[in-house]
Protein backbone atom coordinates (compact mmCIF):
# COMPACT_ATOMS: atom_id res chain seq x y z
CA UNK A 1 0.00 0.00 0.00
CA UNK A 2 0.94 3.66 -0.24
CA UNK A 3 2.90 4.93 2.78
CA UNK A 4 1.77 8.54 2.35
CA UNK A 5 -0.25 10.67 -0.03
CA UNK A 6 -1.52 14.18 -0.62
CA UNK A 7 -5.17 14.77 0.25
CA UNK A 8 -6.71 18.26 0.07
CA UNK A 9 -3.31 19.94 0.31
CA UNK A 10 -2.19 17.80 3.24
CA UNK A 11 0.35 14.99 3.44
CA UNK A 12 -1.38 12.05 5.10
CA UNK A 13 0.59 9.09 6.45
CA UNK A 14 0.34 6.48 9.18
CA UNK A 15 2.16 8.75 11.59
CA UNK A 16 0.47 12.11 11.08
CA UNK A 17 -1.26 14.70 8.94
CA UNK A 18 0.88 17.66 7.91
CA UNK A 19 0.34 20.48 5.46
CA UNK A 20 1.96 20.27 2.03
CA UNK A 21 4.73 22.89 1.89
CA UNK A 22 4.05 23.53 -1.80
CA UNK A 23 0.50 24.60 -0.83
CA UNK A 24 1.88 27.02 1.78
CA UNK A 25 4.22 28.58 -0.80
CA UNK A 26 1.40 29.09 -3.28
CA UNK A 27 -0.94 30.59 -0.68
CA UNK A 28 1.77 32.80 0.85
CA UNK A 29 2.76 34.23 -2.53
CA UNK A 30 -0.76 35.26 -3.56
CA UNK A 31 -0.86 38.99 -4.32
CA UNK A 32 -3.71 41.20 -3.19
CA UNK A 33 -6.67 40.94 -5.58
CA UNK A 34 -6.86 43.84 -8.01
CA UNK A 35 -10.37 43.17 -9.31
CA UNK A 36 -13.69 41.55 -8.46
CA UNK A 37 -12.76 38.64 -10.74
CA UNK A 38 -9.61 37.98 -8.70
CA UNK A 39 -11.59 37.98 -5.43
CA UNK A 40 -13.97 35.45 -7.00
CA UNK A 41 -10.95 33.38 -8.00
CA UNK A 42 -9.52 33.49 -4.46
CA UNK A 43 -12.87 32.47 -2.96
CA UNK A 44 -13.07 29.70 -5.55
CA UNK A 45 -9.72 28.28 -4.43
CA UNK A 46 -10.48 28.77 -0.75
CA UNK A 47 -14.09 27.69 -1.14
CA UNK A 48 -13.60 24.07 -0.17
CA UNK A 49 -11.63 24.96 2.94
CA UNK A 50 -14.16 27.49 4.31
CA UNK A 51 -15.89 24.80 6.31
CA UNK A 52 -12.63 24.02 8.13
CA UNK A 53 -11.98 27.65 9.12
CA UNK A 54 -13.99 28.81 12.11
CA UNK A 55 -16.28 31.77 11.27
CA UNK A 56 -14.94 31.97 7.70
CA UNK A 57 -17.94 33.97 6.50
CA UNK A 58 -17.50 36.58 9.25
CA UNK A 59 -13.80 36.91 8.49
CA UNK A 60 -14.45 37.17 4.73
CA UNK A 61 -17.25 39.73 5.04
CA UNK A 62 -14.99 42.68 4.16
CA UNK A 63 -13.98 41.01 0.88
CA UNK A 64 -17.51 39.75 0.18
CA UNK A 65 -18.81 43.32 0.24
CA UNK A 66 -16.61 44.13 -2.75
CA UNK A 67 -18.51 41.52 -4.76
CA UNK A 68 -21.76 43.50 -4.62
CA UNK A 69 -22.78 45.06 -7.91
CA UNK A 70 -23.39 48.59 -6.62
CA UNK A 71 -20.07 48.90 -4.73
CA UNK A 72 -16.93 50.48 -6.18
CA UNK A 73 -13.86 48.25 -5.98
CA UNK A 74 -11.70 49.81 -3.27
CA UNK A 75 -9.24 47.31 -1.84
CA UNK A 76 -8.34 49.30 1.29
CA UNK A 77 -6.30 48.42 4.39
CA UNK A 78 -9.24 46.59 5.99
CA UNK A 79 -9.49 44.37 2.90
CA UNK A 80 -5.74 43.72 2.99
CA UNK A 81 -5.98 42.73 6.65
CA UNK A 82 -8.89 40.38 5.88
CA UNK A 83 -7.08 38.86 2.89
CA UNK A 84 -3.92 38.29 4.96
CA UNK A 85 -5.95 36.72 7.77
CA UNK A 86 -7.64 34.29 5.37
CA UNK A 87 -4.32 33.42 3.71
CA UNK A 88 -2.88 32.72 7.16
CA UNK A 89 -5.81 30.49 8.08
CA UNK A 90 -5.38 28.53 4.84
CA UNK A 91 -1.65 28.08 5.40
CA UNK A 92 -1.61 26.75 8.96
CA UNK A 93 -1.57 23.04 9.70
CA UNK A 94 -3.63 21.06 9.99
CA UNK A 95 -6.88 22.22 8.48
CA UNK A 96 -7.91 18.58 8.35
CA UNK A 97 -7.18 16.18 11.17
CA UNK A 98 -7.75 12.64 12.22
CA UNK A 99 -10.81 11.72 14.25
CA UNK A 100 -11.03 11.89 18.02
CA UNK A 101 -11.96 8.27 18.69
CA UNK A 102 -13.44 9.16 22.11
CA UNK A 103 -16.23 11.20 20.45
CA UNK A 104 -19.09 9.84 18.32
CA UNK A 105 -18.72 10.00 14.55
CA UNK A 106 -20.51 8.87 11.42
CA UNK A 107 -19.41 7.64 8.03
CA UNK A 108 -21.20 9.37 5.15
CA UNK A 109 -21.07 7.39 1.91
CA UNK A 110 -21.99 8.06 -1.69
CA UNK A 111 -21.92 5.61 -4.58
CA UNK A 112 -22.73 5.45 -8.27
CA UNK A 113 -21.96 3.12 -11.15
CA UNK A 114 -18.51 4.71 -11.40
CA UNK A 115 -17.37 5.89 -7.97
CA UNK A 116 -17.63 5.10 -4.29
CA UNK A 117 -16.74 7.75 -1.71
CA UNK A 118 -16.84 8.06 2.05
CA UNK A 119 -16.20 10.76 4.63
CA UNK A 120 -15.66 10.35 8.34
CA UNK A 121 -17.36 13.21 10.17
CA UNK A 122 -18.03 14.18 13.75
CA UNK A 123 -21.62 13.35 14.62
CA UNK A 124 -23.72 16.38 15.44
CA UNK A 125 -21.06 18.90 14.34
Amino acid sequence: MVKQGIVLGHIVSNDRISIDLAKIEIISSLPYPSSVRKIHSFFGHAGFYWRFIKVFSKIALQLSRLLQKVVNFDFDDACKKTFDRLKGALAIAPIIRGPNWTLPFEIMCVASNYVVGAVLAGAGN
